[in-house]
């Protein structure tokens, strides 16, 4: 207890408060976020077969999955409709070295960070001496940027390949049951990646395209407002109900009247 008191009374916690050390802390957490949702993932599916015969069915076809995501390693049965007779099937496709190489980053980024904040808090002095600290901290941080560019883009990739692998619709057709179309195969449940999603995107990264309702309204107001009537089309346009005449304005300031109750007449004004 005593060597924590004295460690607490020559730290300088200060730095805690400096943009340095407080960024420092910040990869640390977020090290251990990206770590975390990714390296402790664990999922499944369920699937459904129901064959003609109803005693060959099998409801409820369960696939579990995690990390490191050698899907090719991941058996289950499934029903061949044939009797009693099941077919021993896997998932496609190894993952494995893209999350393994993106967890490795993480977990050594958060050693380091957390190395990175002590040197900061107990030994500053050490840490300016000479610039060479700053220096070496600068390098490293390069370096570590540069790994978390290459590793997150590579998990990104290898993420995108796990939910193509995974999807109930894409493993029903390694069936030969649902092949047939005599029999019927759908999936109960999809595997939940909302923790891998958050390892390699936020919310700030959704595209979509919205149109606002006020802008909406605007178009609809405009349309409305614009040269159609059910009793008249505008002033010059021409159509009016209700005095039962067809009249229409030419560009050259030419009016024509048309009349049902009489002759056609063309007037002419300049």
């Amino acid at each position: 207890m005593e060597t924590v008191n004295q460690l607490a009374s020559k730290g300088s916690f200060r730095a805690v408060k400096e943009p340095l050390a407080f960024l420092r802390v910040l990869e640390w957490l977020f090290a251990i976020f990206a770590f975390a949702t990714c390296g402790g993932y664990s999922g499944g599916l369920r699937l459904r077969v129901d064959c003609i015969n109803k005693s060959d069915s099998d409801l409820s076809i369960d696939i579990a999955f995690a990390y490191p995501f050698r899907l090719y390693q991941v058996n289950f049965d499934a029903p061949t409709c044939e009797g009693k007779r099941r077919e021993k099937l896997s998932l496609i496709g190894d993952f494995s070295s893209s999350a393994e190489f993106f967890v490795t980053i993480a977990v050594f980024a958060f050693l380091y960070s957390l190395a990175a904040t002590v040197v900061y808090i107990f030994f500053q002095n050490k840490y300016r001496e000479n610039n060479r600290g700053p220096l070496i901290d600068f390098i490293v941080t390069v370096v570590f940027s540069f790994m978390w560019l290459v590793g997150s883009s590579a998990w990104a990739k290898g993420l995108s390949d796990v939910k193509v692998a995974t999807d109930p619709d894409e493993v029903l057709l390694l069936m030969s049951a649902c092949k047939q179309q005599s029999n019927k195969c759908m999936p109960v449940r999809s595997p939940v990646m909302s923790s891998l999603n958050t390892s390699v995107e936020t919310g700030w990264h959704s595209s979509g395209t919205r149109y606002p309702q006020e802008t909406m309204e605007k178009q609809s107001s405009s349309y409305n407002q614009g040269g159609y009537n059910q009793d008249s089309y505008g002033p010059s346009g021409g159509y009016n109900q209700q005095g039962g005449s067809f009249g229409q304005v030419g560009e050259l300031g030419q009016q024509q009247s048309f009349s049902p109750s009489g002759p056609t007449s063309f007037a002419n004004q300049i």
